[in-house]
């Protein structure tokens, strides 16, 4: 017979009660199996999975470590979403028919204990326990797209940067030109007038690499934009807002995902990192500007959306015209994508097409 309230061990090896009793026993006893485990609680980390029961609990983040974890037989899985190390386990588990739920890292810390009680395997377990507060894992396909289009960004702006900088060296013309680049690039500098200095030869070579490089990298951008582009419905509400278009609004969606993770216009405007950052003391308040401690993506974009359609989109533009004597210079582009950032959210969360006040 089997005891109900006996206590588990949280070593890494041993034989685990699988009927014990837990704080949330009856939330979770409807999601139990009649065979296997029923729940498991993962932590998961780069190298490994923890998991909140089993006779061997620490398992490799790899295909061996996965079919391991199946021969549990499980029929739900609670894990964090710890970025790039959860998707794979996330996604290969779901194929394989098993609910996966997600616990986001705010609420799971809000769970924990205050006793100093930090382990992997209490971490799994109290994911185990948090069924009723997880939401089950959506394969986001347009996140994948969005980070390789930044990704190649970025080093599109680094090459063309590094690309000035060579032809500073050689030459008085540092501006680029598709035209300028295809003929730089197949090693064509007859129309160039250089310093003929000692560093020349390899400058005029580093110059060809990066025009091609740079080339290369532009015409892969265009591709993944298409298909960023492609993934956006026709009727999604984020496009009913003036100065978005299908990039932008893909790009919005692929960083954040569910936007009803956010209850609030303030926790959107943080993740965003255009909240203030105000300090009190007494009756003196110091504004500091804004947090920056969100995606820096997403932040650029709503400062460049807001920087250059403001005047397309009615909400901005009041805000523009009541306060355009008093903000100058980037505090005011930066109270524009603040502005725009709680737009968003109002739209999308609502899901109602964009209306001005």
């Amino acid at each position: 017979m089997v005891e109900t309230l006996s206590e588990a061990k949280s070593s890494g090896e041993g034989v685990t009660n699988l009927y014990r009793r837990t704080e949330h026993y009856d939330k979770i006893h409807a999601c139990r199996c009649d065979k296997g485990v029923g729940v498991i609680g993962i932590d998961v980390s780069k190298d490994h999975l923890i998991t909140s029961r089993g006779r061997v609990r620490k398992y490799e983040n790899n295909l061996k470590g996965y079919e391991e974890i199946l021969k549990m037989k499980p029929c739900t899985i609670v894990l964090e979403p710890t970025g790039v190390y959860a998707i794979r386990p996330s996604q290969y588990f779901k194929e394989k028919g098993i609910k996966v739920l997600q616990v986001s890292p705010n609420m799971l810390s809000r769970e924990k204990e205050f006793r100093g009680k930090k382990t992997d395997f209490y971490d799994a377990e109290k994911l185990e326990n948090m069924v009723d507060k997880a939401k089950e894992y959506e394969y986001n396909p347009l996140r994948e797209l969005v980070t390789l289009y930044l990704f190649l960004n970025d080093i599109e702006v680094k090459y063309r940067n590094r690309l000035k900088r060579a032809l500073f060296l050689v030459s008085d013309n540092n501006k680029i030109s598709k035209e300028r680049l295809e003929k730089l690039a197949k090693g064509d500098f007859t129309q160039e007038e250089l310093y003929q200095l000692e560093y020349t030869p390899i400058v005029v070579e580093e110059i060809k690499v990066l025009a091609k490089t740079l080339l290369e990298t532009q015409e892969k951008l265009k591709e993944v934009r298409r298909m960023i582009e492609e993934q956006v419905p026709d009727n999604h509400v984020l496009l009913t807002i003036p100065g978005i278009g299908r990039l932008a609004a893909g790009i919005i969606i692929g960083i954040v995902g569910d936007v009803k993770r956010f209850p609030r216009p303030e926790s959107f405007v943080a993740y965003c990192g255009l909240d203030p950052v105000v300090e009190r003391s007494g009756k003196a308040v110091i504004s500091k500007g804004i947090s920056k401690r969100g995606n820096k993506y997403l932040r650029s974009l709503l400062y460049f959306l807001a920087g250059r359609n403001y005047s397309r989109n009615p909400n901005l533009l009041k805000l523009y015209e009541s306060h355009k004597d008093r903000l100058k210079g980037k505090k005011f582009y930066t109270a524009l994508a603040r502005k725009l950032a709680r737009v968003v959210w109002s739209v999308w969360y609502n899901n109602r097409p964009y209306e001005p006040k």
